[in-house]
């Protein structure tokens, strides 16, 4: 055809070796794309489990309950009081009829105020170590305010005993009050109108290493006067041991005996002249009047010369002094009813004489006797008192 446009060619295909050689590469690329992505994953997998390690097996926890916290007992929470936990001992009661709680007691001291309960048809026999010692009731075994407190880890027990009625008449105890003075050193004695007032130390020293060889059991003020109300069981081996005025032979000769021994001893202090503290933890002070032990207007002591309330006014004072009240020394041993009266008004309890005898089941508790001590007394005499 003459004037018309020439027709458009076709683009010429590529030789088939080429078209297969890009199949080839574009598969290769592929390929590697592929592989490249796997290794990336692969290694990113690999990281991320390396950063998250497993965690090292903890070991299980057990969970451990709270314990219940233990009460306390009544003498724990006693010790938890004391002024000085170090000497402090809590000393608790058991036994038939018993319902005493815990008291504080100080460890090296005395013991003090132990109980003296009461059952119905029963007389209280005293406090022993154990229920078998309180069942077989030795003697020897018996504590009181006679020796110092001891305890185990600030704790003790004692045990009640108990006996009848009519096994504590049928025992009819009768307990002596011995009564000294003054002492000395002179084997001859002293040559003065108070001659029979100084006993030889000697003689004294040998009449003591009796009472503690004998083992006699020596019962406190409280508990004398208990037993007077037919309250409580003291054996017929039973002694109390005083001296009056506080005399300088006394503290410096005789104290060192007594306390070398381990004997309970009251000591009547006129606290008009001495307001010391106890010269021993084994002698108990125990009042001879404040300011009454003189002469009086017709020629007897101050104490039956003055009204019952200036007696009572005169034993406060001394009561206050001694931190005691509990029992008195007449002195001179000079008493009427009015004494006693006063004595009464005071609150003290017991009022020891001068007057010869022993202290029984119903003896008058304001006119206690005594078994007094001379010089040239012996041991063999005192053992005629005594037992």
């Amino acid at each position: 055809m003459s004037g018309g446009s020439p027709a458009p060619s076709r683009p010429k295909r590529p030789p088939r070796a080429v078209i297969l050689r890009r199949r080839i590469t574009m598969g290769l690329v592929a390929v590697l794309a592929i592989a490249f992505i796997a290794v990336v994953t692969t290694t990113a997998l690999h990281a991320l489990s390396g950063s998250a390690k497993p965690e090292a097996s903890a070991p299980l926890r057990t969970t451990t309950p709270t314990p219940t916290q233990t009460p306390l007992t009544p003498a724990q929470q006693l010790l938890r009081t004391a002024a000085d936990p170090a000497t402090a001992c809590a000393v608790s009661f058991q036994g038939d009829g018993i319902t005493d709680a815990p008291m504080l007691q100080t460890e090296g001291v005395l013991f003090s105020g132990l109980p003296i309960p009461e059952r119905p048809g029963s007389v209280f026999a005293g406090w022993y170590p154990t229920p078998e010692t309180a069942q077989t009731q030795v003697q020897t075994d018996r504590v009181n305010g006679s020796q110092l407190a001891t305890c185990t880890d600030h704790q003790r027990t004692l045990h009640a005993a108990w006996t009848t009625p009519e096994q504590n008449a049928a025992t009819a105890a009768k307990i002596p009050i011995l009564m000294y003075h003054q002492f000395t050193t002179k084997p001859d004695g002293e040559h003065s109108w108070l001659r029979n007032n100084y006993v030889y130390i000697e003689a004294f020293k040998a009449q003591m290493d009796y009472v503690a060889a004998q083992k006699f059991y020596l019962p406190t003020w409280r508990e004398l006067n208990s037993f007077i109300d037919g309250k409580l069981f003291l054996p017929q081996h039973s002694l109390i041991i005083t001296d009056d005025d506080a005399d300088p032979t006394w503290l410096q000769l005789a104290v060192p005996v007594v306390t070398e021994r381990k004997l309970l001893t009251t000591s009547f202090v006129i606290t008009s002249t001495r307001q010391e503290g106890s010269p021993s933890p084994y002698v108990l002070q125990r009042s001879h009047t404040d300011d009454m032990h003189r002469a009086g207007a017709n020629g007897k002591g101050r104490m039956v010369n003055l009204s019952a309330d200036e007696v009572a006014a005169d034993l406060e004072k001394s009561a206050q002094i001694l931190g005691v009240k509990e029992v008195i020394a007449y002195p001179y041993g000079h008493y009427n009813a009015t004494a006693e009266e006063g004595v009464t008004k005071a609150g003290f309890l017991l009022a020891r004489t001068i007057d010869y005898g022993y202290v029984k089941i119903g003896t008058p508790k304001l006119e206690l006797p005594v078994i007094r001590i001379n010089y040239g007394d012996t041991v063999n005499g005192l053992k005629n008192n005594i037992g």
